[in-house]
């Protein structure tokens, strides 16, 4: 499967056609070539940081977005970052890690979303053959490690994926959960 699709997809970019607040706090996670970063850019949006633990995205990604200062750009382990974002942006950066890391992923995207904030983006609904990414599963394996930390707005089969997507993703659309309670 190729990893980038040459330009935003359209489930994303239909949600953020629909932003009307270019002002909101939003994260990008494991941005590759950043072509969501890119459309977030071109439409506006001001408030926007991407973390990736390489260093190579940001080579072309910095030019494509030159009014951003550096703080939008962060070098880092996704899991070493902090602060609160009203918007986190899903793409591809799930089926990237190690499933073994995905209740982690879940706990750290309800610890960096402020209240009532939104994870958005697709997750692939497919297995995939190997031991490297992309890595695969299904709603049901995805369900149980954001259950009890969100709310769920959309978490339903993507209508609109790219024709090589067609029926592999679903759409997500989960608002951080409050008052969660947490065992040691």
């Amino acid at each position: 499967m190729g990893w980038d699709t040459g330009s935003i997809t359209t489930p994303l970019k239909e949600y953020i056609d629909q932003l009307a607040d270019k002002n909101i706090r939003i994260l990008v996670p494991g941005c590759g070539n950043g072509h969501e970063v890119k459309y977030l850019h071109d439409q506006g949006f001001n408030n926007v940081v991407v973390v990736d633990i390489s260093s190579e995205p940001y080579k072309e990604l910095r030019g494509k977005c030159s009014n951003w200062g550096e703080e939008s750009f962060v070098v880092d382990d996704f899991f070493n970052i902090n602060g609160q974002y009203d918007l986190i942006v899903e793409q591809t950066f799930f089926c990237a890690l190690n499933p073994k890391l995905r209740q982690n992923y879940s706990d750290k995207m309800h610890d960096l979303l402020a209240p009532n904030g939104k994870l958005v983006g697709v997750l692939f609904k497919v297995f995939f053959a190997g031991d490297n990414p992309p890595f695969g599963g299904n709603r049901d394996e995805y369900v149980e490690y954001f259950e009890d930390k969100f709310k769920f707005n959309v978490f339903d089969d993507c209508y609109n994926s790219i024709k090589p997507r067609i029926g592999e993703e679903l759409f997500i659309n989960l608002i951080k959960a409050e008052n969660i309670s947490r065992s040691a």
